[in-house]
């Protein structure tokens, strides 16, 4: 490591000066150690069961722009019937969100997030 200049300012603030390089390197090893921070809160999430990973496939429906109600559901193995009823709507509704025919309220949303074991932001 090389050791700073000090100076001092007009107004008493003491400031170091190093070389550009120096100051580099300790940008990198700082977002170096923001980034495994984060790697390692992400891991204890997923250790703990409070974070899920799921599949390109699945992953890539959404992106493509299909319904992430959809894409959950199928992600959860469950059939429209079974999601309509753990989130206490009929079928026919669920499909006509999942279709785009019709838009859920906030609180069907968070009915159906609920029972998909997800946030309602994921549905977001």
């Amino acid at each position: 490591m090389v050791k700073p200049d000090i100076i001092t300012t007009p107004s008493g603030d003491r400031l170091a000066i190093l070389p550009l390089a120096e100051y580099e390197r300790l940008v990198d090893a700082a977002e170096m150690t923001a980034d495994v921070a984060a790697y390692d809160e992400f891991h204890r999430r997923l250790s703990s069961g409070t974070e899920e990973l799921i599949p390109a496939a699945f992953a890539d429906r959404i992106i493509d722009g299909e319904s992430k109600i959809k894409v959950w559901r199928e992600f959860r193995n469950l059939s429209a019937r079974e999601l309509a009823a753990k989130a206490g709507i009929s079928a026919a509704f669920l499909s006509q969100i999942e279709s785009g025919a019709r838009d859920g309220s906030f609180d069907t949303i968070k009915k159906i997030a609920a029972a998909l074991g997800i946030t309602v932001d994921e549905l977001a």
